[in-house]
Parts: C-alpha cells; sequence; structure tokens
C-alpha cells in the first residue's frame, strides 16, 4: 500500500508539472523559463509586443532581466498597451498580434517569427544560437552576448550603418561595428524578405564571424631565400632599390595604431619611402581566406601573383580594404605587399581569417562585447520602407529638413577669415551660382583656444556683422562645433568642475597636432547636466548670433587620432553611465540629443538641424545628418560612397552626404599645374564627384587645398565648370520633387536614397548591385567613377521601362546596357510611370514659390505622385500647416489627374501654372528639350483632369 501511495503521488507530480504553464504573461507579452533540463545558454526568454509588426525579445542566462533603460528606443514607442494572444502546445509558446507570430521553444530558448497564415520569416539558430560569457569592466559586470538566426540561401541584408569596404550585400560577410572616422555603425540590419533586427547594444560589435582577424603567423611563412618563419621586409629610402635603410625577416604585418608603429624600425624615414614585404604563405588547411589589409598611402597587395588591392588613403586617416581567396592546405602561395607610406609614420597591417564552414558563414550572426542581456527588436514589413518605418517608430522619426538644407552647401577647408567667408558667398551670387549654406570650418577660434566658441578677433573682426552680411544674400551659416576642449579654457572649466570631463587625455598630457601641440579633451555627453551646458555655451557664443545651422565634428569620439581600441576606451572612460566599454558607440547620438534638446528649448519652432561625423541608431530622431568622414581624393573612395550611402540610408537615418571631392588630397593633385595630366585627372574627379553628389540626399561639397569652389577649380568656359553649373541648377529645379521627399521622410517614414533592393526586391539582379541607386521613387542614378570613363555598363531593373532623362529614350528593362557619359553628364534614367515636378531656375530655395512648375509624366505604366510644401523653415508641419497636391497618371488612358489639395499653410501659393511635357516610347522628349509642353493648365486647388 505504502509502495501504490508512492506511485501515485509521483504521478500527480508528473501531470501537474506537465500541466504547468512553461511561462508567465505579463502587460506587453510574455517570459518564458526554460526546462531546467535545458542546455542552453539562456536560462529566461522574453517577448514583448511593441505593436502588430514589432516584438521585443530579450534573453538572460538566469531569472532576473536588467531594468536599465534603453539609449536609443523612445518612451512614446512603448508607450501603448499590447494587443496579443498566447497559446501553448507543450514547449512552444506562441505570440500573436494581428499579422505575425512569435514562438519560443521552451527547451531550447530558440525563437521563430511567422507570418500570419504560418510562414516563418525568420527563426533563431537552431538550439536557440545564444551565447553568453562573463565580463566586468571597472568593477561593472556583464555579458558578452552572441546571437546567431539561420539564413536561407537567397537573402540579402543591408543596413549596419557606413563603411568603406564597398560592400552592398553583408550576406556572407563580416562587419565589425565601431565608430571611426569614415566609418559610422549602425547595429540595424534590413533582409530582402522584408524584415529587420535592430540590435540594441552599444558596445562594439560583430556582424558574422566573430573572431578577430589572425596574424599572417597563422600561416607557414617563407621568407625570399625559402627560410621558414618570416617574410622578408625590405625598408626603401626614398622608395630607391639601391637604398636599403633595412632588410629583416617579420612573421606579421601589424602597424595599424599608435602603438604598433613604435615596432617600425628606428629612425626609418617615411617620408618618400616604401616597405615592401614579399615571400610565401602555405595554409594549414584548405578553404576561403578572408583577409583585411588596413592602410594609409599607397598599397597594393599581390597573392599567387594576382593583384588583390591597389588604393590610397591620406597617412593620418587609414581605411579597410577586404578580399577574399581560396586556398589550399600545403601549398606555397607568393605574397606581397608594396606600400608607400605618404608623409610621416603611417599605417598598415594584413591579416586574415581562416576558412569557416559556408553553412555558418551565410547565417545572421550579430555578437556585442558588453551587455546586460540579450536584447532585440524584430521588425515587419510588407516592404523595406515600412521596416525602416518600423526602425524610426521605435527610435526617432526624421524630420522635415529645412528647405535650405535640401539645396547647395559650399565648404572648404578652411576659409581663415570674415572676409573670405563673405565674399565666397558674394562671388557665388555674383556669378548666379546656386547656393544655399556656406560652412565655416574649424579653427575660426584663436588658436590655443579650442572649445572657447569664441571667433578669433584678429579674424573675424564682427562675427555678428558676418553672419548679417550673409544672411542678407539670402544664405545660411553652418559651423563647426567639437566636444573637445583645451584644459586653458573657460569652457573646460566648468566641465570639469562638474566631473564632466574625460581627463585621462590630460592625465597623460595628449596632445593635438595644431601648432605646438595643445592639452585638451571631450566632455562626458552621456551626462544629462553636461549636455545641458554643451548646449548652453553653444546658445551664448554662437547660436545668439545668428548661427543657422551646426557641424558636429569628430563625434566618434576621436579623442586621439590611430589611439589603439583599448586606449579609445581608456579616453573616455569612465561615462556617466559606466563604462566607455559598454557605450562605446553611442557618444554621437547623445551630442546630438544636447543639440537638439537644447535648441527646441530655446528657440522652438526653428528647425534644427546638425551634421555629424558619427551616428547611431536614433540620430535621425534629433535632426542629424551625417557625412562619411574624411575620405581621400581618389576614384575608388568616390565609388565606395555609392555603397556606404545606400547602407546608411538603409539603415533608417534618410540624411546622408559626403565631402564631394574627397577630403583629403593626393599631393599629386595639390601640385598640380595647369595643363597637366593630374590637373586634368583632378578637374574630371570633381566633376564626377559633383554630378553623383547632386543626387544625394544633402549636396555638400568640401575638402582641403585645392580650393573647391567651381569658380576656383577652372574656368568658367571650361567643361568642369559646365557641368557642375548644370547638375547645382538642376538639384534646383528639381526642388518640387525634392523636398517633396523629404515631406514623405517624416509623414511616410520614406527614404530619398534607395538601394535597388527596395523597388526591385524580386528582381535578384538587384540585389548585389552597390554602384547605382534610386533617388525617391523615379531616378535611377548611375555614378561614373573612372578616369577617363566616356560610357558606363549599368543595369535597367526589371518589370518596368526606362527613359534616358536627357533624351527621353525608352529602354526596356531587365537588362544591362552600356550607356554614354559624356564627361559633361551622368547617366540617369527615368522609370516608366514616373511623374516628376520640375520648377523654375532659382538660386536659393526661398527666392521664390515653385511656379511655373513643369510636370514630366512618363508613359508605360500607371504613376502617382505627391507634391509636398510647408513653410520651409519652422515646425508648423508638426501642427498640420502644410500641403499636398495629388498627382496620379492612367496609361491606359492616358490621363494625368492633379487632385484636389489638401491642407494649407501661411504663405500658400493658392493659385499656380501647371506645364505637362508627356513623354512616351514614341514621344522621346529629355529634359532640356525646347518647346516640349503638351498641355499647361491653371490650378487653383480642385481637381483637373489632363488629357495626353
Amino acid at each position: 500500500m505504502k509502495k501504490l501511495m508512492i506511485c501515485v503521488v509521483a504521478f500527480m507530480a508528473v501531470l501537474n508539472a506537465s500541466e504547468a504553464k512553461n511561462y508567465i504573461s505579463t502587460q506587453k507579452g510574455i517570459i518564458v523559463t526554460l526546462n531546467p533540463k535545458s542546455k542552453a545558454a539562456a536560462k529566461s526568454v522574453r517577448l514583448e509586443v511593441v505593436n502588430d509588426n514589432i516584438v521585443h525579445v530579450s534573453a538572460v542566462p538566469g531569472n532576473q532581466f536588467p531594468t536599465e533603460k534603453s539609449l536609443i528606443i523612445r518612451d512614446e514607442a512603448v508607450i501603448k498597451p499590447a494587443t496579443f494572444q498566447i497559446a501553448e502546445n507543450g514547449n512552444l509558446i506562441t505570440l500573436s498580434t494581428r499579422t505575425l507570430k512569435a514562438q519560443v521553444n521552451s527547451l531550447t530558448g530558440e525563437v521563430k517569427f511567422f507570418d500570419k497564415n504560418g510562414k516563418v520569416i525568420l527563426q533563431e539558430n537552431k538550439g536557440g544560437g545564444k551565447s553568453f560569457k562573463s565580463i566586468e569592466v571597472e568593477g561593472t559586470k556583464g555579458y558578452s552576448v552572441r546571437q546567431v538566426f539561420e539564413s536561407p540561401a537567397d537573402e540579402a541584408f543591408y543596413g549596419l550603418g557606413q563603411h568603406q569596404a564597398d560592400e552592398i550585400n553583408y550576406k556572407g560577410k563580416n562587419e565589425i561595428l565601431y565608430q571611426y572616422n569614415t566609418k559610422v555603425s549602425i547595429p540595424f540590419v534590413v533582409s530582402n524578405k522584408n524584415y529587420g533586427i535592430l540590435w540594441d547594444n552599444y558596445s562594439v560589435t560583430k556582424f558574422g564571424d566573430v573572431r578577430d582577424y589572425a596574424q599572417l603567423n597563422q600561416f607557414k611563412l617563407y621568407d625570399q631565400e625559402g627560410k621558414e618563419g618570416a617574410l622578408t621586409a625590405t625598408y626603401l629610402v626614398n622608395s630607391d632599390p639601391s637604398k636599403i635603410f633595412v632588410k629583416r625577416r617579420e612573421a606579421t604585418i601589424d602597424y595599424e595604431n599608435l602603438e604598433t608603429v613604435k615596432n617600425f624600425p628606428a629612425k626609418f624615414p617615411f617620408n618618400n619611402a616604401k616597405i615592401v614585404w614579399e615571400g610565401q604563405i602555405e595554409p594549414s588547411e584548405t578553404g576561403l581566406f578572408r583577409f583585411i589589409t588596413y592602410y594609409a598611402g599607397y598599397t597594393r597587395v599581390w597573392i599567387n601573383n594576382q593583384l588583390m588591392m591597389d588604393k590610397w588613403r591620406t597617412a593620418w586617416n587609414p581605411n579597410s580594404a577586404k578580399f577574399n581567396l581560396r586556398l589550399e592546405k600545403g601549398k606555397r602561395y607568393p605574397v606581397k605587399l608594396e606600400w608607400q607610406p605618404d608623409g610621416g609614420v603611417s599605417y598598415i597591417s594584413l591579416k586574415a581569417l581562416s576558412p569557416v564552414s559556408d553553412t555558418e558563414q551565410q547565417k545572421l550572426s550579430l555578437a556585442s562585447e558588453m551587455a546586460d542581456q540579450i536584447d532585440y527588436y524584430f521588425i515587419k514589413g510588407n516592404n523595406a520602407d515600412e521596416v525602416i518605418g518600423g526602425m524610426r517608430r521605435l527610435t526617432g522619426k526624421a524630420q522635415v529638413m529645412p528647405k535650405w538644407a535640401m539645396g547647395f552647401w559650399q565648404s572648404f577647408e578652411r576659409y581663415k577669415t570674415q572676409d573670405e567667408l563673405v565674399n565666397t558667398v558674394a562671388e557665388f551670387r555674383k556669378r548666379h551660382i546656386p547656393l544655399d549654406n556656406i560652412v565655416q570650418d574649424w579653427s575660426y577660434w584663436s588658436v590655443d583656444q579650442w572649445g572657447s566658441h569664441d571667433f578669433d578677433p584678429a579674424r573675424f573682426t564682427d562675427p555678428k556683422k558676418m553672419l548679417d552680411d550673409i544672411h542678407a544674400m539670402n544664405a545660411k551659416v553652418m559651423i563647426s562645433v567639437w566636444p573637445k576642449f583645451y584644459c586653458n579654457t573657460e569652457h573646460y572649466k566648468e566641465f570639469d568642475a562638474k566631473g564632466w570631463m574625460y581627463r585621462r587625455a590630460v592625465q597623460d598630457s595628449v596632445r593635438d597636432w595644431i601648432g605646438e601641440g595643445y592639452i585638451g579633451s571631450f566632455y562626458d555627453a552621456y551626462a544629462p547636466g553636461a549636455r545641458k551646458l554643451f548646449w548652453n555655451q553653444m546658445n551664448e557664443h554662437l547660436f545668439s548670433k545668428g548661427i543657422d545651422a551646426w557641424w558636429m565634428d569628430a563625434s566618434e569620439p576621436d579623442i586621439l587620432s590611430n589611439a589603439s581600441m583599448e586606449y579609445r576606451k581608456q579616453l573616455m572612460n569612465p561615462t556617466a553611465l559606466g563604462p566607455s566599454t559598454k557605450y562605446f558607440n553611442t557618444y554621437a547620438l547623445m551630442n546630438a540629443k544636447a543639440i537638439y534638446e537644447g535648441q527646441r528649448s530655446v528657440s522652438p519652432n526653428q528647425r534644427v538641424f546638425l551634421l555629424t561625423r558619427s551616428g547611431f541608431a536614433g540620430s535621425q530622431g534629433y535632426a542629424a545628418a551625417t557625412w562619411s568622414g574624411d575620405i581621400g581624393t581618389c576614384w575608388e573612395d568616390m565609388k565606395a560612397q555609392i555603397s556606404a550611402g545606400i547602407n546608411f540610408a538603409l539603415s533608417g537615418n534618410p540624411y546622408w552626404t559626403m565631402d564631394i571631392g574627397g577630403f583629403s588630397v593626393q599631393k599629386r593633385f595639390e601640385k598640380a599645374q595647369e595643363g597637366s595630366e593630374d590637373m586634368n585627372e583632378w578637374r574630371e574627379l570633381n566633376t564626377r564627384w559633383f554630378q553623383f553628389g547632386t543626387f544625394a540626399p544633402l549636396f555638400r561639397v568640401h575638402g582641403q587645398t585645392p580650393r573647391r569652389e567651381m569658380f576656383n577649380m577652372s574656368s568658367e568656359s571650361n567643361p568642369a565648370y559646365q557641368s557642375m553649373l548644370y547638375y547645382d541648377k538642376l538639384r534646383y529645379k528639381l526642388m518640387p520633387y525634392i523636398y517633396s521627399l523629404a515631406g514623405k521622410v517624416y509623414f511616410n517614414d520614406y527614404t530619398i536614397m534607395r538601394g535597388l533592393a527596395m523597388d526591385f526586391g524580386n528582381d535578384t539582379k538587384a540585389l548585389n548591385i552597390g554602384d547605382q541607386f534610386m533617388f525617391g521613387p523615379s531616378l535611377l542614378v548611375n555614378p561614373v567613377y573612372q578616369y577617363k570613363a566616356r560610357e558606363r555598363q549599368l543595369y535597367l531593373p526589371a518589370n518596368t521601362g526606362w527613359y534616358d532623362l536627357y533624351s527621353g529614350k525608352y529602354q526596356a528593362g531587365g537588362q544591362s546596357i552600356i550607356a554614354n557619359a559624356p564627361f559633361e553628364r551622368m547617366p540617369i534614367y527615368v522609370k516608366a510611370g514616373s511623374i516628376v515636378p520640375f520648377g523654375p531656375e532659382i538660386e536659393y530655395t526661398s527666392q521664390k514659390p515653385a511656379d511655373v512648375i513643369t510636370l514630366y509624366v512618363y508613359a508605360g505604366a500607371n504613376g502617382s505622385f505627391e507634391l509636398y510644401e510647408d513653410q520651409g523653415e519652422n515646425y508648423d508641419y508638426e501642427k498640420g500647416k502644410y500641403a499636398l497636391i495629388p498627382f496620379s497618371y492612367n496609361d491606359k488612358s492616358r490621363t494625368l489627374e492633379i487632385g484636389q489639395r489638401k491642407g494649407e499653410f501661411d504663405g500658400m501659393l493658392k493659385q499656380r501654372t501647371f506645364n505637362v511635357v508627356f513623354v512616351a516610347p514614341d514621344i522621346a522628349t529629355g529634359i532640356d528639350a525646347q518647346e516640349n509642353i503638351t498641355k499647361t493648365v491653371t490650378y487653383s486647388g480642385e481637381k483637373i483632369e489632363v488629357k495626353l
């Protein structure tokens, strides 16, 4: 009987256990506690519903979830109670909204996402794909975390911010996310499967392979004589093969920061030098090796007698280049790296990752150095715009940028006096070259007063008058402001008294590169009080004088260029929130928050505009645009900006720009003489880059000497001048189209610079094209990035037709073509079904209202466009004060409908004229044609039909 009772109790215990829930429900979702027998790294998994299309996933290796508030998720994004249902089937617990399902396996912690019909959209790696490794930094405990997802073979990945390796589709690739001059890291991935992953982590993060690139001594190395153990390194003076400074064996090529360059031979004269490493490498396994070269100067790498890279970067601002090569175990391969430093001590390294299985490499993997938990948001959409819209819903909407910001900006490093700045604007106006913004770069302060925000009175005698003079010429002024302060300034002392300065650089007497070198540091943007003080100083010294916009340079933060990663963390440690290791990537976000909230607090109806060299998820919510940093004046850097800009836009921030022409100048261009080949190439490079930049979201010229104004680059009769003037004017004629896209950014979460995968995701050929993009819904932009190229191959996406913008000639889609590209023009094609509004010629955006507007209507498909207008500089649009005029075209009836106007705003044109130009396969009309108007109509806000 006793045995029977024991059996009954045991049976009841098992029964009760089987009936017990594997989860608890919360107001926002569920928390699943994994089965005690589970071997999964995670012990608790939490799902929270943000809305029907967004689910927040977090996991911990214990039972407690952290309560620390996210830096990137806006309060308003998660304030509404979520609507969802819960179902349990054995070990599977499913959370359902109206459009998707998220399922957790309580045995493994694996999460899957399904559409409403039960089709899998995304699933974590079989077994959960989670890992946690304990870490402690400066007394703060946390974890190094990783999450792996399965990925089908036909998937493509975009986003991750802005990187310089000229990659568009990150499927199967590796990228390290950290902030650096020319590198902007945003942990947001968009899939062509119409979902996105927002990885809520602020530390250094790896996409793809979690291993560090290893030194060359992972191979068997052989020098020039065949002796094992190293390569031969030959250090040549003045690049002269007969003048060998030293010849030695080196088992690694690792000179990529201020610490490792100390291993160069003592007293080696780097100016005009050349260093050659050569020998053989022998792998210990067969497979695809992934190489990375960190380079500055002129760098060429050959492996197995194949030229793998040939690039240039300025000595003080290195870049990374990647290439892959399949090698066989036990086979020797010749290797050669030829390097000309192009200046003083410079930076070079060559490393590699050994093969991993293709199955693992093709998965989606995100791993971060420090976290409290695995933390990500799954965002579903019907297209890329909806996915990006979900990201902005979480991290902040992008505003309608002030209209002037969509015009042309002239910048140069640097205008050194008040007269130089004012006279530059005056010259633009004298020559009738369209311009809206002039930029005052750094060092307008006295040489030893960085951070004072005061103009040097010897060079800028009356800043208020300077600004008034420029405003009188209907131009705006943007000014460079760094979060950097010399320790002798009053502003430094104000921060330091509150404990809001990073002090390591001062303690270590780190001197910058100005004059004799001065000591200073950066303020701690993670402290709320410091952010307020930063703005108050800017307001007192700059905004109150009439400065219109902000250029937030070195916002990585770049406290010491080319420091090792470890020392960079020490230089910004600790932050007000904790160790810099944990918050390394978000400084620019906090800095942008300071300016946005500060300016809106004192001038709530003047649109904020700031340009920042670094950024993060959420920067767009603080009116922050980003530019691609101090890129080089070379064709390969120009080409890399195309994919860099596309992926940055796909990372959620729609406002991006670059230094047209490149910032850092090759010496051969600095010294180029009139009539020389170098001068011809310099002009052509700038012309081609200007053509491309016309169709970037923001249109901005900047760089070091030579001067970058088109009238200082060549004479008026030169084709370079003529081409730049043409495209500048074209940008302004397109302002009704462009500003409508800016409105669409805010109201529809639109993206202006569009990778082809966004609009042609079903065309597999479009998924890997990184040198073409859509500018808005209609214009296919095809930059020319090779010297002396007068044609270029490009792809016309399928399932639509295309028209040459200049001639109106029609081409069918789904084919590659060789397009004409004369010096003066870049190939641009217009999608069939487009309605593109052109305004009158203007020299600045506020010169006059857009009337008459010419509507180019391209036959071949139904189409629509919505013209957006508002006051241009205030925030009245947030209060509903704006106007929309809808256009729709019916291809079957060849009818254009101009719909009823919606809304109004102060100063709105109530009556206007529209010229209509009809373009069809049998009516080839280009934008430069004369007398091409099909119909003219007067519009007073009521619906009109126009038969074409």
